[in-house]
């Protein structure tokens, strides 16, 4: 009999740095006064229409964020420049997606009493790379003298419930007893700083699990994997045109399309009921009540999304503690997000209590995993 595969530990890492979203927004509305002067004439004429301010009381009403933690804050904030100031580093160097990787790395195996010469693979699964090749994973397999394979994927904001799958399949089929599946999200640096309906979204942050062989993992440790289910639907209410081929098309570099754009109330209204439907269907397949779960970790998007796909799992107004925010701490950090919730808020649960930790995103991609605590 194929043994049930575990999350045994978690791991987070937190950038020293943080951003406000009055700091957010003095930043912004500096760049508008430049921006609204520089272009007058234009602006009088007709010809374009001024930039507007924007305020810490929107951010926080259109999605539940007070604040973010980031690799760098001055870049962001020097309204002449916007975007985060990460030196390039020599090849000799681990990269700045390593770094942060393997902080939250060794923080999980530390929680699973694993040393790095246990774990037989290494998943990096977040919604961007930092570079082509070699994998991100194979970096920080070296770096952290793990064994086995490693390699990347990458399904937006959903690749961390994907990249859980990934590891408790190959578990299960015995090509791997350990896998350490890890979510470096440098989220800012996708972010257009200049876009007033999404400059406060994102934030930066490090996550990683331990997925292993229940046979392995310390006794009455973790949570066993019921079950997963992955879906994916294409759209383009959710996109980043950068690539690698931009640069055989002159006229398309530096546009806007090459970082984060998105249709925000398409988005909410396509993807809040399938979610709330796949996360339903899946716990009425396993006999399972939504009175039976003690906790859901959602994507750490929006808090309106949340507040509406949970309120449908649970056809109630759920606690705070049934589904927990961090959102308003964190911003959103793309596959991280519900992976921060479950490292922050699974500690007070008890053994046999039942959950479920659900990622959202571009695609449309949607990830839920069923979750026992052993």
């Amino acid at each position: 009999m194929t043994a049930a595969a575990v999350i045994s530990g978690s791991g987070l890492f937190t950038p020293s740095e943080a951003i406000s979203n009055e700091e957010l927004v003095a930043s912004f509305n500096a760049w508008v006064d430049i921006y609204n002067d520089t272009h007058a004439d234009k602006i009088a004429s007709g010809e374009i229409e001024p930039k507007t301010h924007s305020s810490a009381e929107f951010i926080e009403k259109a999605s539940g964020i007070k604040s973010r933690y980031v690799i760098n804050k001055a870049g962001i904030l020097d309204p002449h420049r916007m975007v985060p100031n990460i030196p390039e580093r020599d090849n000799a160097e681990p990269s700045v997606m390593c770094e942060i990787a393997c902080h939250a790395a060794r923080e999980a195996m530390a929680a699973a009493h694993v040393a790095p010469d246990e774990i037989d693979a290494v998943i990096i699964a977040a919604s961007n790379m930092q570079r082509a090749y070699p994998a991100m994973a194979i970096e920080v397999q070296a770096a952290l003298g793990a064994k086995g394979f490693a390699f990347d994927m990458n399904v937006a904001c959903s690749s961390a419930t994907f990249g859980i799958q990934q590891a408790s399949d190959a578990v299960k089929s015995g090509s791997a007893r350990r896998v350490l599946v890890v979510n470096p999200e440098i989220c800012t640096g996708h972010l257009n700083f200049r876009d007033r309906d999404s400059h406060f979204i994102f934030g930066d942050v490090a996550t990683a699990v331990v997925v292993e062989s229940a046979d392995s993992a310390c006794e009455q440790q973790g949570w066993e994997i019921l079950d997963s289910r992955m879906q994916t639907l294409f759209s383009n209410n959710i996109r980043n045109n950068f690539g690698f081929l931009n640069r055989g098309d002159e006229t398309g570099v530096g546009q806007l399309d090459k970082l984060f754009v998105q249709e925000g109330r398409k988005v909410f209204k396509e993807v809040c009921p399938a979610v709330a439907e796949q996360i339903s269907s899946q716990l009425a397949s396993m006999g399972i009540a939504p009175d039976d779960l003690k906790r859901i970790w959602l994507h750490q998007a929006n808090r309106n999304m949340n507040d509406l796909i949970a309120r449908k799992v649970f056809g109630r107004d759920p606690s705070p503690e049934e589904s927990p925010t961090i959102l308003d701490e964190y911003a959103n950090t793309s596959s991280a997000g519900s992976i921060i919730a479950f490292h922050k808020h699974s500690g007070d649960l008890a053994s046999g209590d039942l959950a479920v930790l659900c990622s959202f995103g571009a695609g449309y991609s949607i990830g839920s995993i069923v979750l026992r605590r052993r």
